[in-house]
């Protein structure tokens, strides 16, 4: 649909620089059957062949300087003729060399944003309204303060934005709900996207239900469809982990996905609201063993920051 689009356009534009500076015509005219005569001379004997080309090829390069001339002249730009692409990467077909184009990933992560709502979010969870004031700053034993330790947190987020492209490192962020995971976690999204990364957010019960809705539609290929988006955005995000049924299914799925993208050197942010000794007791040891080996862990703690939040407005 949007190659049709922009050949249209192309066409209008055809159109009226035809009418208006005519001269074109007869220079496109003369342009294609110079096209035609190119293509004759792979039928002549290799000399004859190679002096034709150049001759023909002369003849076209001042053809094309005398369009853009003229088009420049009457206050056109030089491209103006030429058939505009959203994506001068795949020209709008949405595949390069079979393969889904970025563009169409992008697109895709669009919908799912929009599905989810996150699109909107982060137009208000982003670093700019990240309030750090919201954390005490009161030591609590031998830890850092709430605050202190966020501000750490939030660095290290930071510098995993930073080096996005340039290390392997993922981010578990644990500790009980209502103190800003899911926050940062769209905070770090919106500046990836920014940034024109793909960025898929799912939290694990949608994750895990989006894999067995599309698994039992056997008539299509959305199963697959789903985990090759899964599998190749450049940030998912799963957000608390613990909270989907827990099943062999689920199991096998969520091992299979973090599994395939640290191969891929795939990055993560996933979040949990349970301790690390459940994460342990609930998940087999060869997932457990990936996300301690493979990812940050960064634990929040301190008061409920969404009751704290509503009590301070």
């Amino acid at each position: 649909m949007l190659r049709d689009r922009s050949l249209k356009e192309a066409l209008l534009r055809r159109d009226e620089i035809y009418r208006k500076l005519p001269e074109v015509s007869k220079i496109d005219n003369e342009i294609k059957s110079i096209g035609v005569e190119i293509s004759k001379s792979i039928f002549l004997k290799p000399q004859e062949s190679k002096k034709l080309l150049y001759e023909l090829k002369s003849k076209l390069s001042i053809l094309k300087k005398k369009k853009a001339d003229l088009l420049k002249s009457n206050g056109y730009p030089e491209t103006y003729l030429e058939q505009k692409f959203e994506c001068n990467i795949c020209k709008d077909t949405g595949y390069v060399n079979n393969k889904r184009c970025r563009c169409f990933e992008q697109k895709l992560i669009n919908i799912y944003y929009r599905q989810s709502s996150i699109e909107n979010i982060t137009k208000k969870e982003n670093f700019s309204n990240f309030n750090f004031y919201y954390y005490s700053d009161q030591a609590i034993g031998d830890k850092l303060s709430p605050r202190e330790n966020i501000k750490n947190i939030v660095e290290s987020s930071k510098n995993f934005i930073k080096n996005f492209d340039t290390e392997r490192e993922s981010l578990f962020f644990y500790g009980d709900s209502g103190l800003g995971k899911t926050f940062l976690s769209n905070c770090i999204a919106k500046e990836l996207l920014d940034k024109g990364k793909v960025v898929l957010y799912r939290t694990a019960p949608d994750l895990i239900e989006g894999l067995r809705i599309n698994k039992l539609n056997s008539d299509s290929n959305s199963y697959f469809e789903y985990l090759e988006l899964l599998r190749d955005c450049d940030l998912l995000i799963i957000d608390d982990l613990g909270t989907e049924p827990i099943t062999p299914f689920s199991l096998q799925e969520i091992f299979n996905i973090v599994n395939t993208r640290l191969l891929l050197n795939k990055k993560f942010i996933i979040s949990t609201n349970l301790p690390l000794s459940e994460i342990v007791n609930i998940y087999p040891e060869r997932l457990c063993s990936r996300i301690f080996g493979n990812f940050k862990m960064l634990n929040f703690y301190g008061e409920d920051i969404r009751l704290k939040r509503k009590i301070i407005i």
